[in-house]
C-alpha cells in the first residue's frame, strides 16, 4: 500500500496544487470584482466633484464679467460726473480769468467760490504761468 501510496505521491501533490491554484484564482477573482465595484464607484464620485467645480467656476465666472460689466459702467459714469462738476467748471473758469488778469474778488463774484480758493488758483496760475 506504501508503494502505492509512494506511486500515486506525484498526481495527488499535483491534484492539490491544483486545487490551491483554482482556490487563489476564485479569491484573486472576488478581489478583482470588489476592486473593481470600488474603482467604479470613486470615478462616479470623481466626476460628480468635477461637475460641481465646473458648475462653480461658471458661476464666479459670470459674476466676474458682471463684476466687470459694472465696474466699466460706473468708471463712464464717474467721468461722466467730473465732465460734469459745477466746481471744476468753476475752477477752470477761474484759471482762465487769472490768465487775463483777473483779481481774487473778480474770481470770487464771477465763479462763486470763497476767498481761500480764489486765492489758491490765483497763486498757483501765477505759478505755473513763472
Amino acid at each position: 500500500m506504501t508503494e502505492i501510496l509512494i506511486s500515486q505521491a506525484p498526481w495527488l501533490l499535483t491534484a492539490a496544487i491544483l486545487c490551491l491554484m483554482f482556490a487563489q484564482a476564485v479569491f484573486a477573482r472576488r478581489q478583482i470584482g470588489k476592486l473593481r465595484a470600488e474603482m467604479k464607484q470613486r470615478c462616479e464620485d470623481l466626476g460628480r466633484e468635477l461637475h460641481a467645480t465646473a458648475s462653480g467656476s461658471m458661476g464666479i465666472g459670470q459674476r466676474v464679467v458682471g463684476c466687470e460689466r459694472q465696474l466699466h459702467e460706473l468708471r463712464g459714469t464717474l467721468d461722466e460726473m467730473r465732465q460734469n462738476d459745477p466746481l471744476r467748471i468753476s475752477y477752470d473758469e477761474a484759471s482762465r480769468l487769472v490768465d487775463l488778469g483777473a483779481d481774487i474778488d473778480d474770481l470770487m463774484n464771477t465763479c462763486g467760490i470763497s476767498r481761500p480758493e480764489a486765492e489758491l488758483v490765483s497763486a498757483l496760475r501765477k505759478r505755473q504761468v513763472a
